[in-house]
C-alpha cells in the first residue's frame, strides 16, 4: 500500500494523478481486449490468418500503450511541451513523407511503411498538435514578447494542408474542431466564432466539390440509392439484431459480413453480441471521461494545463463520438477508430499519448510552483477548487 508519506517517484505520482481518469482508461483497455475476442477472430479467418492473429497483436499493442500512457503521466508540464514538440516535428515529417512514399489504400495515402511496422502518422500528430496549439493560445497573456497568437493561427493550416492532400477529411475535421474550441477558450470575440463557422462550412463545400471520395460518401449518406452502402447498412443491422441484451459472446451473425468490424465498426459488434445495454455502458464511460477531464482541466490554475487538458479531452471525446455516430448511421463514414476499443497499433499509440498527456497535465501540484512564473498582473493565480496548480 502506497502511503502519502512515501517520498518516492511512484508515491508522489499515485497521490497526485487523477485516479478516476486513470481507472477509466484502464477499464477501456480491458474492455477493448474482451470485445476484441468477439470481433477479431471472424476477420482473421476471413483473411486466411490464424484465428487469434488480431487478438494477440492487440494484446501486445495494449501493453505497449499502457506503458506509454503511464510513463508520460509522470512528466511535468514543461516536459510534456518538449515531448509534444519532438513528436510533432517527427510525425509531421512522416505525414509529409506519406504524400510521396506512403502506401495507397482506397485512393488515399495515409500509411507509411517503417522497419518492422506500418504507421499512420496523422494519428500520432493529433495529440502533439493539440498540446502545442494550447501552449500557443495560453501564451497570449503570459509572453508579450513572442507572437504566440500568430503561431496559434499558423499551426492549423500547417497541419491541415498535408492531411487534405492525403486526403484524410476525418482527421482534418477532428483537429480543426479541437483547434476552434481552443480558440474559443482563449477568449476570441463572437464575430470570430461566426467567421470560423463560415470558413468551416466553406471548406466542407469545397471538399464536396473537388474531392470525389468526399462527395461520394456524402451522396451515399443522403441518398442510399447513390452508391454502395453495404457496410453502414450491415453496421446498423448488427446493432438492431442484438436487441437490449445481445446474442451472446461469439454468437453474432451479421458481424461476419462487416469488412471493418474489428476497426471502424467494433461498436456495432458490441451491440450485436452484448446488446444495447453494453453500448450504453460504453457511451457512459466515454461521457464520464469527457466530463471528468473538462472539470479537472477547468480547475487548473495554469493557463497552459487548463487549455491543453481541455483540448486533449475534447480530442478523445470527439473521436469517440464520430466513431459511434458513424456506426449509428448518423453521419457519413469517416474512417475513425473508437479509442482503446478498435484494433490498430497507430490508434492505440495515439490514444496512449492523448491520455498520458492528459494525466500528466491534470496532476495536483503545489502552489509554490507558481512563483517561478514571470511577474505581471495577468499572471496572478486565481483560486480554484482542489488546488490543481501546474508547474511551469
Amino acid at each position: 500500500m502506497v502511503t502519502r508519506a512515501e517520498r518516492t517517484a511512484f508515491g508522489e505520482w499515485w497521490w497526485t494523478v487523477d485516479r478516476w481518469l486513470l481507472f477509466s482508461f484502464v477499464a477501456l483497455m480491458v474492455a477493448g481486449f474482451l470485445f476484441g475476442l468477439a470481433a477479431y477472430p471472424p476477420v482473421a479467418n476471413k483473411l486466411g490468418l490464424p484465428t487469434f492473429h488480431f487478438v494477440n497483436r492487440q494484446a501486445m499493442f495494449l501493453l505497449v500503450a499502457g506503458a506509454i500512457m503511464t510513463g508520460i503521466s509522470f512528466l511535468d508540464p514543461r516536459q510534456v511541451r518538449r515531448l509534444a514538440l519532438i513528436i510533432f516535428i517527427a510525425s509531421f515529417a512522416l505525414v509529409v513523407a506519406t504524400l510521396f512514399y506512403g502506401a495507397e489504400v482506397k485512393g488515399a495515402r495515409r500509411w507509411i511503411n517503417l522497419p518492422g511496422m506500418s504507421l499512420q502518422p496523422s494519428e500520432i500528430l493529433k495529440p502533439a498538435f493539440v498540446v502545442l496549439a494550447a501552449w500557443a493560445f495560453s501564451q497570449r497573456h503570459v509572453r508579450r514578447d513572442m507572437p504566440s497568437t500568430l503561431i496559434a493561427l499558423l499551426i492549423l493550416p500547417l497541419v491541415v494542408a498535408p492531411l487534405i492532400r492525403q486526403p484524410d477529411l476525418g482527421q482534418t475535421i477532428l483537429v480543426a474542431a479541437v483547434w476552434c474550441a481552443l480558440f474559443f477558450l482563449a477568449g476570441l470575440h463572437i464575430l470570430w466564432v461566426i467567421g470560423l463557422i463560415g470558413v468551416g462550412a466553406g471548406g466542407l463545400y469545397l471538399a464536396y466539390q473537388f474531392l470525389p471520395h468526399v462527395a461520394d460518401r456524402i451522396d451515399r449518406f443522403l441518398n442510399k440509392g447513390n452508391g454502395d452502402t453495404f457496410q453502414t447498412d450491415m453496421a446498423l443491422e448488427s446493432l438492431v439484431s442484438g436487441g437490449w441484451f445481445g446474442r451472446g459472446p461469439g454468437e453474432g451473425v451479421v458481424k461476419r459480413s462487416l469488412p471493418d468490424s474489428h476497426t471502424d465498426f467494433l461498436f456495432s459488434v458490441i451491440g450485436e453480441e452484448f446488446g444495447a445495454v453494453f453500448c450504453l455502458a460504453v457511451v457512459a464511460v466515454f461521457g464520464f471521461i469527457v466530463v471528468r477531464g473538462l472539470i479537472v482541466s477547468r480547475s487548473n490554475a495554469d493557463p497552459f494545463c487548463r487549455m491543453a487538458g481541455a483540448g486533449l479531452t475534447m480530442l478523445f471525446g470527439l473521436q469517440a463520438f464520430i466513431n459511434m455516430a458513424v456506426n449509428l448511421n448518423l453521419i457519413p463514414p469517416k474512417g475513425m477508430t473508437l479509442p482503446f476499443l478498435s484494433y490498430g497499433g497507430s490508434s492505440l499509440l495515439s490514444m496512449a499519448l492523448v491520455t498520458g498527456f492528459l494525466l500528466a497535465l491534470t496532476r495536483r501540484r503545489p502552489k509554490a510552483a507558481l512563483t517561478e512564473r514571470m511577474p505581471g498582473p495577468a499572471l496572478a493565480p486565481r483560486p480554484f477548487p482542489e488546488g490543481r496548480i501546474a508547474h511551469v
